[in-house]
């Protein structure tokens, strides 16, 4: 398994690994291998976005169109409204973006696609570079973006990375055909 994630060892600065074979303890906040990675900052400013578009926009709509002459009909506001209604949506969207790991696998929600891995499909984790966020290469030859852990969000991001190579250590080791079963 080719792994470029820094500090990407499985229990890097995480302490001994739980009776059983599992991963490493998880995330600080959680003390969960299996917690959800989710952006930080990212979700911050998508939430504020997200609250501040709909009340901007509706306020907008509301208001404005009383000031200038009444020259705006019901349609314009309607449509400013939406256009408030859509920004938000977006950011929503972009707040909602999350990484559950589970022992059979990893559901990655990013902007615009939902995809679910086995962990036999991951073949490595790549964070580093000018990339803003974890690249997981799998077995098909593809690469999937899993924009849950960004680099904007500092160390947290490095070891949110590091946590889930060791995901993919633990429960992605692919298992090597027994001696009968080579041809």
């Amino acid at each position: 398994m080719t792994d470029t994630t820094p500090d990407a060892t499985p229990d890097a600065g995480r302490g001994p690994a739980p009776e059983g074979g599992g991963p490493a303890t998880g995330s600080p906040a959680s003390g969960d291998a299996l917690a959800p990675f989710r952006p930080r900052r990212g979700r911050a400013v998508a939430l504020a976005t997200t609250w501040c578009s709909l009340a901007l926009f509706g306020a907008i709509a509301v208001i404005i169109p009383t000031q200038v002459d009444g020259r705006w009909n019901l349609g314009d506001r309607l449509m400013f409204f939406g256009l408030g209604a859509v920004i938000a949506f977006l950011a929503w969207r972009y707040a909602s973006i999350v990484a559950r790991p589970s022992r059979e696998g990893l559901v990655v929600r990013n902007l615009v696609v939902t995809r679910r891995l086995e962990w036999s499909e991951v073949v490595g984790v790549q964070f580093g570079g000018g990339e803003p966020w974890v690249s997981l290469d799998l077995e098909d030859g593809d690469t999937l973006a899993v924009m849950a852990i960004q680099k904007a969000d500092g160390d947290l991001a490095g070891r949110e990375a590091s946590r889930l190579a060791a995901l993919v250590q633990a429960f992605g080791e692919t298992r090597e055909p027994d001696a009968g079963e080579r041809g």
